[in-house]
């Protein structure tokens, strides 16, 4: 997802457009990786001077409920990135830097038939290992 679709869908779902906020999007918007609360606000402080962790886990909870970002778990704590939103695909993740590969087949291509009688509503799969460059 782009800076200026993911600000436009904020406004979409009534919520206000704040630079605060247009900041989170775009430094998501930058990082091919997932990153987390603290290193958000490390990229946050020299310009919010006194900016909390509230502030930020309270962005990082709405933008990740309203589709903006997607979250995963690593070593025990959660990691977000902007959403991907143009075609199905699963990812790589470094558990090291938390640089993203692109994964385009799908395992539920062929667990569907194991499922005949299952209604499902959605799935996630990620691959967790180190990149080439924190190997």
């Amino acid at each position: 997802m782009k800076a200026q679709e993911a600000l436009k869908l904020l406004k979409e779902k009534g919520y206000k457009h704040t630079d605060k906020r247009e900041d989170i999007i775009n430094y998501f918007s930058t990082e091919d990786r997932y990153r987390t609360a603290k290193d958000l606000l490390s990229y946050m402080e020299p310009n919010y001077e006194g900016i909390s962790f509230d502030t930020i886990y309270r962005n990082l909870h709405l933008f990740n409920q309203v589709g903006i970002l997607e979250s995963t778990e690593l070593n025990g704590e959660k990691h977000f990135r902007i959403k991907c939103v143009h075609h199905h695909h699963h990812h790589f993740i470094c558990n090291e830097c938390g640089v993203t590969k692109e994964i385009r087949s799908c395992p539920m291509d062929d667990i569907q038939g194991e499922l005949q009688n299952f209604a499902i509503e959605g799935h996630k799969f990620e691959i967790y290992g180190l990149c080439p460059q924190c190997q």
